[in-house]
This record gives C-alpha cells, structure tokens and sequence, in this order.
C-alpha cells in the first residue's frame, strides 16, 4: 500500500498488500483506538499487557503505578512490542476458509524511556486523557505533585512501525459465487451508551459530549 520503507523487523511478509508504512496511516489508526497490548519479556517470562495509551506526535506514551511490574522493566531498556487493533467487521464469505475480518491495526516495536520532565509528563497524561473523552482534560481537577510522583510515564517513539489492514467484501474462489449463501461484511463498532451519572454526583450538570462511536468506521471499500 505504499509509504515509507519497513524495517525488516516490522515488514508484513503475510499478505503483504495489506501493509501500510504511511505515518498518517499509522497515526490515524493508533488516534482510534483506546487500548494497546504491550508485549515484553521479564525474568525470561513472556507477558502480554492491555493498558491505555495515547499518542503525541511522534512518540506513543503509557503509563501506570510507580510500582507497575510491566513499567519497571520496560524502563529498564528491554525490547518491547506494542500493538493495536480495530476490528471494523464479519466478512462472510462463500466458504468457511474465506470467512474474515475488516481491521487495522499497528504494531510498534522499539524500547521504552521513562518521561521524568513534568511539563512532559502532563502533556502525555492529557493525551490519555484525549483518549479518553476529547476536551475532558479541560474540565477536571488536573494531578496533584504527588499523583504524579506516583505515576510512572513511558514513551515509545514511532521509528519503527507498521500498519496492515483489511477492507471490503469477500474474496471467494471462482467456482463459490454461485454456492447459494448470504455474503458480505457485517460492520462492528464500538459504540458509546447513555451516560450514566455518579450516584454521588452533586451538581445538576449535563453529560458532557460523547463521540457516537469509537474506532470503527463508516464505509467499507470495495476493494481488498
């Protein structure tokens, strides 16, 4: 699909029409998400994290406890994999074997560096919090001197990335486009509820605004 040129380390071998190595695309799929899945190796131990993460400009950040397991290794400069996936839809196919998924997702591969400026630090909580909700950032009591000591922060940087997706309908052998069965994609999002108020909440306030939906999107391609 174009852009830059891989790292032998991040370049798709498996379908390789569907990697992409343009930061935008890249960009855009981490803006959509809300959770990474952090992958390192601790005491010989492999081990597979879902946490929150935000993105600022060319540096992906995670954060957590001071007394995190997950961040008092990576800090200690061990390689490291993060990962994110949306899944956009149920691609139905004519046969079982063709039967897929639409999705995006990236994988950045790297090592971590511990944020210890503060301004830094509350740039890459804001981008959490972004994450979040857009603008919430604005509205609540921002961390005191001591939630921050108590937080660690890491930032990957996005030199070494790609991205691989699927869209649009079916791919079927020849012969299976006559096999009488419903085919197509099933479109999947995440989507936000009713805002549910603290039962403590102590002010007549209205919720505050909600994006529609999280991460998916509205139209498939009709190409693959």
């Amino acid at each position: 699909m174009g852009g830059r040129s891989p790292s032998e380390r991040t370049r798709v071998r498996r379908e390789p029409q569907r990697g992409a190595y343009e930061r935008a695309e890249i960009d855009a799929i981490l803006d959509a998400g809300l959770v990474c899945h952090l992958g390192f190796v601790h005491e010989g131990h492999p081990f597979v994290i879902p946490t929150l993460y935000g993105r600022s400009g060319d540096e992906v950040y995670v954060h957590g406890s001071s007394a995190s397991r997950m961040l008092r290794t990576l800090k200690g400069g061990v390689d490291a994999c993060l990962t994110v996936t949306l899944v956009d839809g149920l691609v139905l196919a004519r046969s079982i074997f063709n039967h897929s998924i639409n999705y995006r997702s990236v994988v950045v591969l790297g090592r971590a560096v511990e944020v210890e400026n503060a301004g830094e630090k509350l740039r890459a909580l804001e981008a959490f919090s972004d994450r979040i909700l857009p603008r919430r950032w604005t509205d609540v009591r921002p961390p005191t001197t001591t939630e921050l000591k108590a937080t660690s922060i890491l930032r990957l940087p996005l030199d070494e990335a790609s991205a691989k997706l699927r869209v649009g309908p079916p791919k079927d052998d020849e012969e299976d486009y006559a096999w009488p069965v419903w085919a197509g994609v099933i479109p999947l999002a995440l989507r936000a509820g009713e805002p549910q108020a603290d039962p403590r909440l102590s002010f007549d306030l209205p919720p505050p605004e909600v994006p529609p939906r999280y991460g998916g999107v509205d139209a498939f391609p009709a190409t693959s």
